[in-house]
């Protein structure tokens, strides 16, 4: 279990769209003008970027980790950021308009994401938001609680909480796993896969997914990452999978097996046509953390090295 928070220093991990990034960007000096750590994400689409920080708040709430990480979003009216944060367990994303909202929700929700409107919102009520939002613990006093401490049932409630709701998720997800359903793929062709020259899909089920792949022999997976876990079996080939997260490289041939948790990165060099087959504890999904380039000079930095 991780160390309680308050014994942690804290990390934020920010991130916007293209309606929220000038407010995200001011989020992000301010914190770094209070000394905070933030890992930045940058602006993409409301639904990627709020998957993304929900994501890795998600992990780091179930890690035991040495910092509390909480997550800030911005998009339009900041909605659609909290929408899809809220989509992992151990999230608790909240749109908040003004600093009674801040404080609400931290002293009751134990909210560690917080969603602000690019839109609606200045920047000099986004700051006091933030800065009230940092500064209000759990469980308390208010305006909820008329700025009084909490009865002691109330509080317990809130303790309770902390138990009960990062279960919801999991239980969901755990149904989603066991749904006993007859799932038959005849005939179905391979098609090309457009972020990963070389490499082709044949998708087999959509959730929990799983999917056979192809890819030629000399093709490069650059860095990327999954959300959920997967598992892989070659089927016939020869790959190199390097997890740069736990800083491992996995050589497999034909018959081999590899998990690799959600999260973790990856970048993947076929030695020769590879033919594999893979299933997600989810859904399918895809994040690409470098370009083509930077992946095949590492490749080539170790085999100049002689380690592959």
């Amino acid at each position: 279990m991780a160390e309680p928070a308050a014994t942690r220093p804290l990390k934020v991990v920010a991130g916007a769209d293209a309606f929220g990034a000038e407010l995200k960007d001011a989020m992000v000096a301010h914190l770094r003008s209070l000394n905070i750590e933030v890992e930045d994400l940058g602006t993409t689409s409301y639904y990627d970027v709020g998957a993304e920080v929900g994501r890795r708040v998600s992990t780091a709430s179930s890690s035991d980790s040495k910092v509390e990480a909480r997550g800030l979003l911005a998009c339009g009216t900041g909605v659609g950021v909290a929408i899809f944060a809220n989509k992992f367990p151990g999230v608790y994303a909240t749109t908040c308009t003004n600093a009674n909202d801040a404080r609400d929700t931290r002293a009751i929700n134990n909210c560690n994401v917080l969603a602000l409107s690019g839109k609606y919102t200045p920047v000099e009520k986004a700051v006091e938001i933030l800065t009230t939002w940092l500064d209000t613990p759990f469980k308390s006093p208010c305006p909820a609680s008329g700025s009084q401490p909490w009865p002691q049932d109330i509080a317990d409630f809130f303790d309770q909480s902390l138990i009960d709701m990062p279960k919801i998720g999991c239980q969901q997800e755990s149904k989603v796993d066991s749904s006993a359903i007859c799932s038959l793929v005849q005939n179905r062709e391979l098609n090309p896969i457009d972020l990963m020259p070389g490499g082709s899909i044949k998708i087999l089920r959509e959730n929990p997914a799983s999917a056979i792949l192809k890819f030629k022999a000399g093709s490069v997976q650059p860095a990327h990452h999954h959300t959920f876990g997967l598992d892989f079996v070659v089927i016939k080939g020869k790959e190199s999978v390097w997890n740069l997260t736990k800083g491992e490289r996995y050589d497999l041939g034909d018959g081999d097996y590899l998990f690799i948790p959600g999260g973790d990165v990856l970048r993947v060099k076929f030695h020769e046509d590879t033919e594999f087959f893979v299933k997600w504890d989810g859904h399918r999904d895809i994040f690409v953390d470098e370009d083509f380039e930077t992946a095949k000079s590492a490749i080539e930095k170790e085999v100049a090295n002689g380690s592959l």
